[in-house]
């Protein structure tokens, strides 16, 4: 590795953010790690982390609120079987650093789990990871005025669109996270992680009945990401959406073959599939997919990627937060389970290696085994075609809230934009539709893939013990036979 490296700018980006400001280098963390390994410990690391984030909000025309905020800190852990001890502190010294390594020590050797926060190596391998996205700060990528111009803008057209549209509101959001982990053993890995994200919502009137569209976007990139053809975009899916939903009728309620639309509504894949294959559910038996590694779990031809690689997405790292490498990690191949996702723990007490998914929201939190892209690989049918071969069922095109149970994979979801079919042709949109079903037994049920495997447009977050992580969600058109639909009808 050469100082013209990716992998090396990160590394000395983190060094003169995180440690040379605080009279911090690689010896002092080695003797953190030297510190906590004389405990009779499996695995230890520290965990570095400056974040510093800023948010515009336009409403009515104004602007009606802006943040901006710097946050940084450590996060000392050691880990024995599977127990683990945790502190972090907003104060980053080498004291702060030395009685955090002493207090999980202790922890660590009784064996017990715990978490704590405490007061606001020479011999370093680096850990290469990929280039996926530039190591910038968006945030400095464009002027003030110029990120409210852009809302005003967004503001504007939306208007322009439909004197239904009696309410826009605009957000823009961009943060610059710089990340570095030091592992017991000697290992060194840095990131610098940019994230920006633009938000669109309207409200259509018609006839005293409100509605709500939504859409946006975002990545890895810069603000400038965020082009005049892009925001319109967004804005002409939010004012469709809001419009179709004025003309939509209750949703019919039974057992019906239901139709998925690309993209944004492989969040119920994410949900009702990717959670049940992260390690640790399935090393502690709770998950519906729990030791069914070899065996027919999805209908032929259904195959599902955990893909943290993919350049500039909101989901993909360089790095995950333990320091691996992220992966393109094949779940389900053909129907087949092939295997889980990892975190560093989790693989070492399932006695296999760790797939780069370890993740945590912050240097407050401990890493656990969670998703980064998941998606599900294009099949061979032409939408239209899987459109048009319902008899009577539902379109689901768009997905909003929803709640699933990882032990028996049972999960509720609601659609925000859906359509009734009939005899193949769409008959008008309906409201209130909820897909109810199992993620074991509907991958099972999955008749028919399109051809248009798409990922979403970079919106998404996911929730897991309290920790949010942005990740990215896709799939192409799917036909699935037998869902629960609960209507209004």
């Amino acid at each position: 590795m050469t100082p013209h490296d990716p992998p090396f700018q990160r590394l000395a980006t983190a060094r003169s953010l995180l440690l040379t400001p605080f009279g911090l280098d690689e010896s002092h963390l080695a003797r953190v790690l030297d510190l906590i390994g004389t405990g009779g410990v499996d695995d230890a690391d520290a965990y570095f982390q400056f974040t510093r984030a800023e948010g515009w909000s336009l409403e009515e025309g104004i602007v009606k609120s802006g943040s901006f905020g710097i946050d940084q800190g450590v996060g000392v852990r050691a880990v024995k079987g599977d127990k683990t001890a945790f502190a972090y502190s907003d104060d980053i010294s080498e004291a702060s650093l030395m009685d955090a390594a002493a207090t999980v020590r202790t922890i660590g050797a009784s064996g017990q789990s715990r978490r704590v926060r405490r007061g606001s190596g020479q011999n370093s391998k680096a850990k290469p990871g990929w280039a996926l996205y530039p190591p910038i700060d968006p945030i400095a990528s464009l002027g003030s005025a110029d990120k409210v111009a852009l809302l005003e803008r967004v503001e504007q057209y939306a208007r322009a669109k439909d004197p239904r549209i009696v309410q826009v509101m605009a957000s823009l959001a961009a943060e610059y996270d710089v990340m570095l982990v030091a592992r017991l053993g000697g290992q060194i890995a840095a990131d610098v992680r940019p994230l920006v994200r633009l938000s669109v919502s309207v409200i259509a009137e018609q006839n005293g009945r409100r509605e709500v569209g939504s859409s946006g976007g975002g990545g890895r990139y810069e603000l400038g990401y965020f082009s005049e053809e892009l925001a319109r975009r967004y804005v002409d899916e939010a004012v469709a959406s809001a419009l179709t939903n004025l003309e939509a009728r209750p949703a019919p309620a039974g057992e019906m073959s239901v139709v998925l639309g690309p993209g944004w509504p492989g969040v119920l894949l994410h949900e009702a599939v990717g959670h049940g294959l992260e390690g640790d559910f399935n090393r502690k038996g709770s998950s519906a997919f729990t030791g069914m590694i070899g065996q027919r779990v999805a209908a032929k031809g259904v195959t599902v990627l955990d893909d943290g690689t993919l350049a500039d997405r909101r989901g993909s790292l360089n790095v995950d937060d333990e320091g691996h490498p992220t992966q393109r990690n094949v779940l389900i191949e053909d129907g087949v389970l092939k295997g889980y996702i990892q975190d560093a723990m989790n693989a070492r007490l399932m006695g296999v290696k760790p797939t780069g998914n370890g993740r945590r929201e912050s240097y407050a939190h401990i890493p656990m085994p969670r998703m980064t892209n998941t998606y599900m690989l294009a099949g061979e049918r032409d939408p239209l075609e899987i459109v048009g071969s319902i008899k009577k069922g539902l379109y689901a095109t768009n997905f909003g809230g929803g709640q699933v149970d990882i032990t028996s994979g049972k999960f509720v979801f609601s659609a925000s934009e859906a359509y009734w079919v009939e005899n193949g042709k769409i008959q008008y949109p309906v409201k209130g539709a909820t897909l109810i079903g199992s993620g074991p037994e509907s991958l099972k049920k999955i008749s028919m893939i399109g051809n248009d495997m798409r990922l979403d447009s970079g919106v998404g977050t996911c929730g897991k013990e309290g920790q949010s992580v942005p990740v990215g969600v896709g799939q192409p058109t799917l036909r699935i036979d037998g869902l629960t639909v609960g209507g209004t009808a």
